[in-house]
């Protein structure tokens, strides 16, 4: 479970900088659209291959199927797209380790189930180090960055929301079954709600060169953050949701910084400091403590 996992957030770890660059060039609104369609075909296609074995969802369960649709798109993705526009990859990433503080209050306040003291220990120390790595890549809490800063914690929250909500559905239908149900869901409540946004609606980046990026690139980042980031990467999230519960899942959320540090360093060349690798350091300790605890 862990590779997996680690595979995950190396798919999640991209999504703030991919992110980052679609929205200099596209209205966050139209890259959640494009995205959420993405995501869309690709679930439906997945569905189509595997109709035969895919279980009918009972009746009393679309309720919450549609609230996590609603957490899903309209919520959790628009205001992270919306939120890294206005404030960094770094904050994103901040906001994001945040996430399972948030869970261990949900489970805390909806279904009086409190971690041990060693996975509160873990946990902490995680998010600890994790602060420490994204102070050092750039984090910045200013004024200037208020707005970006509130609305992707935000975000972080609905995705906190959406893990604790999403477990139960996760575990009777199989978590692929149950993102792919909520990507579709979250698209039919998100369209709606893009068409009455008033904001001006800018196709340009999609057909011409905006900035120095041509509309390849701009559609490639589109799919990227719809198929990959979207499809593969919540799918992974909740098929091991499946099989791990929601505090112990969330710690994951944590390497985040430390592995896109690592891929820019092996990709860019862009040698950690000092401070990243301490910080990495009890990230790491506090996700091993998470998992090793009861």
């Amino acid at each position: 479970m862990i590779p997996l996992m680690i595979f995950q957030q190396l798919i999640a770890s991209s999504t703030h900088l991919v992110a980052k660059s679609a929205t200099t060039v596209v209205h966050p609104t139209m890259v959640v659209l494009m995205r959420g369609i993405f995501s869309a075909l690709f679930f439906a296609s997945w569905m189509v291959f595997q109709r035969s074995t895919l279980r009918p969802i009972d009746r009393e369960d679309w309720p919450r199927i549609i609230l996590l649709g609603l957490l899903n798109i309209p919520i959790n993705q628009l205001l992270f797209i919306w939120g890294v526009q206005y404030g960094s990859a770094p904050n994103a990433a901040l906001a994001y380790a945040l996430s399972p503080a948030f869970v261990v209050i949900l489970l805390a306040v909806s279904l009086r189930s409190v971690p041990s003291r060693r996975r509160l220990i873990g946990i902490a120390t995680a998010i600890i180090g994790t602060v420490i790595v994204v102070v050092d890549k750039g984090a910045d809490v200013s004024a200037r960055f208020m707005l970006g800063n509130v609305m992707v914690l935000c975000a972080s929250m609905a995705w906190a929301t959406y893990t604790v909500l999403g477990r139960r559905l996760a575990m009777k239908y199989g978590g692929f079954h149950v993102t792919a149900l909520t990507m579709l869901v979250g698209l039919l409540l998100y369209v709606p709600m893009y068409a009455i946004i008033p904001v001006p609606v800018d196709v340009a980046p999609l057909t011409t060169q905006v900035a120095g990026i041509s509309p390849l690139a701009t559609w490639f980042q589109l799919a990227y953050l719809g198929i990959i980031t979207s499809g593969l990467g919540f799918g992974l999230w909740y098929m091991a949701l499946a099989r791990l519960d929601a505090a112990r899942l969330s710690v994951f959320n944590n390497l985040q910084p430390i592995l896109t540090t690592l891929l820019a360093w092996a990709i860019l060349g862009q040698r950690p400091t000092a401070v990243f690798v301490v910080g990495g350091v009890i990230a790491l300790a506090g996700v091993w403590v998470t998992q090793r605890s009861e």
